[in-house]
């Protein structure tokens, strides 16, 4: 699982520029597919028989997009100004690295020299605004040679493994989930279900309605990278979940209150098979669920997160052995749902 996430992460894909990890997945799971299509949004939907049919359809998803950047324009001395894809706080992109479009233009965020700012200035957090990205070119017309606008740009950040069973990775939100996903797709239970890798999550759900409306499941549930409160300072009614705590298992979100049912079959598997999970404590964020929910006459939600600290990030930290966790929950809740006890 571990080796998987990595090679996800490492994949270029902002909203809207998936292909790279659609590409990976689709030649991925094709050998265990027995049908598998993209749609007009671009999600990859895929559809692995069983030799047990559910009484309701069954249908993970996972978001395959990340946040990012995208150039706006090119100023006369050759530096790029950018507007962010997704939820990014300003204040940890200020000196990253990034890689531009499928070039891997590689390129650094900067701002105004300290001792050029004034003291009121330094008391507010930097604009986008007050931003640009530098690549060494010594006037527009050079950076043309290389940059479009429209272009996407990723952080330049590479999986590291690192102190108790750690990993650092951009994209952990949410190459866990369609790491996860891929694993039940290969080794998962003989039980037929359904799979959809959704796009666009990140600029507002737009990509798991339509996967929804054509798979048509009964019960969903989604697998995704939720933000961890645990750092230091943290208010104790703040601090939502942990990493290293096992699966979360969100009751609520922003988005979506998930079904009462769905929530307590999953928590009840865990329990009776041992798996590590936790509560996320405070309601925020939001996920498909909420988008997939209100799909034709209505979906039945759950959601199996992973606790990720500074999410949506050059540097999202998550626990190794959460990501076994998960990917355990999934698979033996979709032996509950096929009327397989304890196996």
């Amino acid at each position: 699982m571990l080796e998987l996430v990595k090679k996800l992460c490492m994949l270029d894909g902002v909203s809207s520029f998936e292909d790279q990890v659609r590409d990976y997945i689709r030649k991925r799971v094709a050998p265990y597919a027995d049908e598998i299509y993209e749609d007009v949004m671009g999600n990859l939907i895929v559809h692995k028989k069983g030799g047990i049919k559910p009484v309701e359809r069954i249908m993970f998803a996972a978001h395959m997009d990340e946040v990012g950047l995208i150039i706006k324009s090119i100023t006369d001395e050759g530096y790029l100004r950018f507007g962010t894809v997704g939820g990014i706080d300003t204040r940890v992109i200020i000196g990253k690295r990034v890689l531009i479009g499928e070039k891997h233009v590689p390129g650094v965020i900067g701002i105004k020299a300290v001792h050029l700012v004034g003291k009121e200035e330094r008391k507010s957090v930097p604009k986008i605004t007050d931003m640009y990205i530098d690549i060494g070119a010594k006037d527009k017309e050079d950076a043309q040679k290389v940059i479009e606008i429209g272009d996407y740009a990723i952080f330049d950040s590479d999986p590291v493994e690192f102190g108790d069973g750690f990993l650092k990775a951009r994209a952990i939100d949410d190459r866990i989930g369609c790491a996860v996903m891929i694993r039940l797709i290969e080794q998962g239970p003989d039980i037929d279900a359904w799979y959809a890798f959704t796009v666009q999550e990140e600029v507002g759900t737009r990509g798991s309605g339509p996967a929804a409306f054509a798979v048509g499941p009964g019960i969903a549930i989604i697998l995704e990278g939720t933000t961890a409160g645990d750092m230091p300072g943290t208010e104790p009614h703040r601090k939502v979940c942990s990493p290293g705590k096992g699966a979360v298992l969100p009751f609520m979100d922003n988005s979506a209150i998930y079904d009462r049912g769905v929530h307590s079959l999953l928590v009840k598997v865990a329990e009776d098979n041992g798996i590590m999970w936790q509560n996320k404590e405070y309601v925020s964020g939001g996920t498909d669920a909420g988008t997939v929910q209100r799909t034709l006459a209505g979906v039945k939600v759950g959601a199996i997160s992973a606790a990720v600290r500074y999410i949506h990030s050059p540097s999202c930290v998550a626990s190794i052995k959460d990501f076994e966790a998960i990917y355990n929950l999934a698979s033996e809740f979709l032996k509950a749902c096929g009327g397989i006890k304890n196996a």
